[in-house]
């Protein structure tokens, strides 16, 4: 498959001479692919959906967005290119929900019957068309989200970029914005690249991750990879999951176990490992404890 974004070896150069490079390994996502980068602040992450986005000129490097330049065919992506920014107040700028998600397909001339079924199909989509009347400045944080997702959407993009889209969410609103993420990819085949911080979603949104700090791409792999080498992590200045840190040291210490990527993995291999115990401490039919520690991890 022809990849539907490359990226090898950034340079930029901001007005003020700030320089950002991102070099290291090549930057690739494939169609479908829900994508994360993870990384410290400072460390490029929003440079590099910038020119993924079109918005900034490199200094150096080569960039590939749908088979396209990004700096200079901004206008011709615009359509086949969704975006969610950090701050969305910075984006939702209509009088009310509905005029905000109506913008995009206005601007590309569609039809008043065309305006009205995109809208009410992608508001609906999202869960938000009892707020189509609202005006977007009163309503939550998550619902922002969403109204911004909605706009993203509404065009049918087959690229969608997010920038640290769970700032600031309750875990509520954290769980309701990944289901979305699914939804859209698998139904709509969307694929999406997005930043983030909260080490802990990862496993929940992406099937790859890379990771970037001091100017550098240094992992490629899925999120199960990455949490199998908490130095890695440690490396970037973020924070390993508590699961994965649990089940690392075991590992280590010589259990039958691998880092778990939900809850769900962690409790079948710790019902795994303790099978055959009884109440207080006493192992069924006589057996070592140390015997049953080391039965076969399931999952």
């Amino acid at each position: 498959m022809n990849p539907v974004v490359r990226v090898k070896c950034l340079r930029h150069v901001y007005p003020d001479k700030t320089e950002v490079r991102l070099c290291g390994l090549e930057f690739v996502v494939y169609p479908g692919e829900k994508v994360v980068i993870l990384g410290p602040n400072g460390s490029g992450k929003t440079t590099l959906l910038a020119h993924i986005m079109g918005l900034l000129k490199p200094v150096d490097g080569e960039i590939s967005v749908l088979g396209v330049d990004s700096s200079r065919n901004f206008v011709a992506l615009r359509r086949r290119m969704g975006v969610v920014f950090q701050n969305v107040d910075e984006q939702i700028i209509g009088p009310t929900v509905w005029d905000d998600v109506a913008l995009a397909p206005r601007n590309h001339g569609l039809s008043a019957q065309e305006v009205r079924a995109r809208v009410e199909g992608i508001l609906r989509d999202a869960g938000i068309l009892h707020l189509a009347d609202k005006v977007p400045h009163y309503l939550s944080g998550g619902e922002k989200k969403k109204v911004a997702l909605a706009g993203a959407m509404v065009m049918g993009p087959e690229l969608l970029i997010l920038d640290e889209p769970f700032d600031g969410l309750d875990p509520r609103s954290k769980k309701e914005l990944v289901d979305l993420l699914w939804k859209f990819n698998r139904e709509c085949g969307t694929t999406i690249v997005m930043t983030d911080h909260d080490v802990n979603l990862v496993p929940l949104i992406a099937d790859r991750v890379y990771v970037i700090s001091g100017g550098m791409i240094r992992f490629d792999g899925t999120p199960r990879e990455l949490f199998g080498r908490p130095e890695l992590l440690g490396q970037a200045n973020l924070e390993p999951p508590v699961l994965a840190e649990l089940f690392a040291g075991l590992a280590r210490e010589g259990l039958p176990v691998q880092v778990p990527l939900t809850v769900e993995e962690a409790r079948q291999q710790l019902r795994s490992l303790l099978k055959g115990y009884v109440g207080c401490g006493r192992p069924e039919h006589g057996r070592d404890v140390h015997a049953a520690g080391a039965a076969p991890a399931e999952g």
